[in-house]
């Protein structure tokens, strides 16, 4: 029986309106799950739009009728349907505030967190900082004073953010994020064997959690029951027409 911690992996960017949504679902069914002593949370990079200019002057809307090639109606139901979602898990996006911004460097300042033991906490702030709050997170100013907030010097945060010292650590995740055929975030990968894609219901990441559990603690039952199941499907029933 292994004595590690059971890893979740989680690709997702700071200006994904369900990633956000996606993180408290998930992280309520995690504080509901009796064994959550045992799961560790990675945040991994994922970048929507790795060469977006940030601009302050560009409405949100706008930005994604242009980048989406959608109508303005369809945006506004996007950012409606997204805003109700937002609302009843606790959080509120104010979309009017939104700050269209390249988050490159906020993906450096989340792995400098990690290498702190902050980085869910650098997550939370910065997601809090781009939907509810107007900050322009591509701003060095303004991360200096979030990264501080939860507990990483300035200097620190400047001297990693100036010599780009995480830029191959986001490009790994990305390319990592290419190979196991994640198009889209947030994705969630459960042990390097469970996947669940899109911001789930927290009854989904309930079951996904017990089941990754279950297999993690029990490698050898959790095969064999698979094995079971799997001649299960493959064998003929009466009536079931195979015959």
């Amino acid at each position: 029986m292994t004595t590690e911690k059971l890893k979740v992996e989680i690709w997702s960017d700071v200006m994904c309106p369900f990633c956000y949504i996606g993180k408290r679902r998930f992280e309520n069914a995690l504080n509901q799950f009796e064994n959550k002593g045992d799961i560790e949370v990675l945040w991994k990079s994922f970048d929507l739009y790795p060469n977006l200019e940030t601009n302050k002057n560009i409405d949100i809307k706008d930005f994604l009728i242009d980048n989406k090639g959608i109508t303005e109606a369809q945006a506004e139901q996007l950012m409606t349907s997204a805003a109700s979602l937002a609302s009843d898990a606790k959080l509120n996006f104010e979309w009017e505030k939104v700050v269209v911004a390249n988050t490159k460097k906020s993906h450096e300042l989340i792995h400098l967190a990690e290498k702190k033991g902050l980085q869910n906490e650098m997550k939370e702030r910065l997601f809090k900082a781009y939907f509810e709050e107007g900050e322009n997170v591509d701003d060095l100013e303004t991360l200096f004073r979030l990264g501080a907030e939860v507990g990483i010097e300035k200097e620190t945060i400047k001297l990693a953010l100036s010599n780009d010292r995480f830029t191959p650590a986001i490009n790994f995740d990305i390319q990592e994020a290419r190979q196991i055929g994640v198009s889209g975030v947030p994705f969630f990968v459960l042990n390097r064997k469970f996947a669940v894609s899109g911001a789930q219901s927290e009854t989904y990441f309930s079951q996904a959690l017990a089941t990754a559990y279950f297999d993690w603690k029990n490698p050898e039952e959790a095969a064999e029951l698979r094995k079971q199941q799997q001649e299960q499907q493959n064998s003929c029933t009466p009536g079931g027409g195979c015959c």
